[in-house]
């Protein structure tokens, strides 16, 4: 197919117009969002069934993370929106410096959320608090047994509450059958300053009875996902800051950095619906 002699030089040869080019890739990025909303929606339906059948679990469980990160972190993401937003409409202007200043902000904030989603999980495997068989508590891997833990109303110097006699009092009822192979949910041990403290007697107790190890598997597989796509995202916005960098864009050609904008914008998405399900569950 021949082209007009001022072809435009970002304009592949499959297209006529920068229009048709631009109108194509906007479909395009947008098909693969559905895409990637059916694959979250799918883990959103896994989380609702599981929550449904077993709330005591996701109770239970959600003690062991910590809002202050985990709100630290949506309010990075949604600063990293705005930076994003604000790169793409200096591509509109043709302001290559705002661009690349606002690129590399976002980029920032991409490292900043990776660094406290790893002091989340570093706090996490060294307790032993892992999905399936791999959940092993950090005294009970070290064969410490049960903990006590210290009732809710007790002050915070308060020493653990005794652990209970072995032998069950006359005329209790017999614990259920499968009770004393269960998993039990221990306190986690002392992590970095700002991770949650450990549930209270009556938390732990119930999360005992439970499969506790299901709710952290839920946690990792969806935050774990959520983190792989920011790594992504990572690596389209430095794509993007090397290409600005040379010129690449200017206010007849932005089309990259609006398609890399829209990407960004779902992965924030995706954990403002992830945060008040893992973290904020009553």
């Amino acid at each position: 197919m021949s082209h007009a002699p001022d072809h435009p030089a970002h304009l592949a040869h499959h297209y006529e117009t920068p229009r048709q080019q631009f109108e194509a890739g906007k479909l395009g990025m947008w098909l693969f969002l559905v895409t990637e909303v059916l694959l979250f929606g799918g883990l959103f339906c896994w989380y609702a069934v599981y929550r449904a059948n077993q709330p005591e679990v996701f109770l239970a469980g959600h003690r062991y993370l910590d809002k202050s990160l985990g709100g630290l972190n949506t309010i990075v993401l949604i600063v990293s929106s705005v930076t994003m937003a604000l790169a793409v409409r200096a591509a509109q202007l043709g302001n290559r410096r705002a661009l690349l200043g606002f690129l590399a902000a976002t980029f920032l904030f991409a490292c900043c959320f990776l660094g406290v989603k790893y002091v989340e999980y570093s706090h996490k495997i060294r307790d032993g608090l892992l999905p399936g068989r791999h959940f092993q508590p950090a005294a009970e891997k070290t064969g410490a047994g049960r903990v006590p833990v210290a009732p809710a109303d007790a002050p915070p110097d308060a020493p653990p509450a005794p652990a209970p006699a072995d032998p069950a009092p006359a005329g209790a009822p017999a614990p259920p059958p499968g009770a004393a192979d269960a998993p039990r949910l221990v306190p986690s041990a002392a992590g970095p300053e700002g991770l949650a403290p450990p549930p209270t007697r009556e938390v732990a107790a119930e999360a005992g009875r439970k499969s506790v190890h299901l709710f952290f598997g839920i946690y990792f597989v969806m935050t774990g996902l959520h983190g792989l796509h920011v790594i992504a995202g990572m690596i389209v916005i430095a794509w993007l800051f090397f290409r600005a960098r040379r010129g690449a864009f200017s206010p007849s050609y932005w089309l990259p950095v609006d398609l890399g904008g829209l990407y960004w914008h779902l992965v924030d998405v995706i954990w403002i619906f992830l945060f008040p399900l893992l973290y904020l569950i009553h």
